[in-house]
């Protein structure tokens, strides 16, 4: 988790709208320096000749020696110079996130079994999710796992246009930031899917863009899969730097999540 440390040490969000402090990875320790507007606004990448071509992302089946995802490893290579990540690569531990597009009420018993393993994941809030449930919300805080943005409405961020994409990340981390005092700077697109000005305006406003390197069909709430068949797929599908996405409304993923991470630690592995 050393890319996500190293974001949340830095906070930087690029709105544009005023003036602020930000850390910088390069100065002592509690030294600051004051960035203005308009150096944030001179700081943004200019998307007016980016592809909007939508793409969709998925991580897909194949795998190297490692047991890596090539889909991840491929996405990587393409988008990384756009502050965007489908697995750590510097890193060999695992990372554990999960998608909160609604509350279905196995979030609590998600955090307890976290909070038992000492395992620390990222859960992407969309601002319904927030406004709907403070609660966790601020226990997913106060517990010590990391909060991203999952937009404002989920639309698909190649769709639209730049200042709605913008103001789709912006409004969601003013939300976040403003009821629970907490800044976001990881984003995940609604549905995976991007473009390169998608990204690039991601960038822009001061996050990095987290796919992921592993995910299965557990979003489904009327099919939820086979727990035991779950649980087998999730702990042989671990490798170095891999970044799993999970769903909170899985009754499935609640039940067997506990024995995924024992499974995961005992063939080597270990969690953010």
């Amino acid at each position: 988790m050393k890319k996500i440390t190293a974001i949340l040490a830095l906070a930087i969000v690029l709105t544009g709208c005023a003036e602020r402090e930000v850390d910088r990875p390069d100065l002592p320790e509690q030294t600051s320096v004051t960035m203005t507007a308009q150096q944030a606004e001179a700081k943004k990448t200019d998307v007016s000749k980016l592809s909007r071509t939508k793409i969709g992302y998925g991580s897909g089946v194949q795998t190297d020696e490692k047991n890596r995802t090539t889909g991840a490893l491929d996405f990587n290579k393409r988008y990384s110079q756009l502050g965007a990540t489908a697995i750590n690569t510097d890193d060999a531990k695992i990372t554990l996130t999960f998608d909160q597009g609604y509350e279905n009420g196995y979030t609590a018993k998600i955090l307890d079994t976290l909070k038992e393993k000492k395992v620390r994941a990222v859960f992407f809030l969309l601002k319904d999710y927030a406004e709907k449930n403070p609660e966790l919300v601020k226990r997913m805080i106060d517990e010590g796992h990391i909060i991203g943005n999952h937009s404002v409405h989920h639309y698909s961020m190649p769709t639209l246009d730049e200042k709605t994409c913008e103001s789709e990340i912006t409004d969601m981390h003013k939300y976040v930031k403003d009821t629970f005092g907490y800044e976001m700077n990881l984003f995940r697109p609604p549905m995976g899917e991007f473009s390169e000005l998608s990204l690039t305006v991601t960038k822009n406003c001061g996050y990095q863009t987290m796919m992921w390197s592993f995910a299965y069909a557990d979003w489904d709430t009327k099919k939820q899969p086979d727990p035991v068949t779950s649980e087998k797929k999730l702990v042989n599908a671990a490798h170095e730097g891999a970044i799993y996405l999970l769903h909170s409304v899985s009754k499935t993923n609640a039940e067997i999540l506990g024995n995924v991470i024992d499974g995961i630690r005992a063939n080597g592995f270990e969690f953010n």
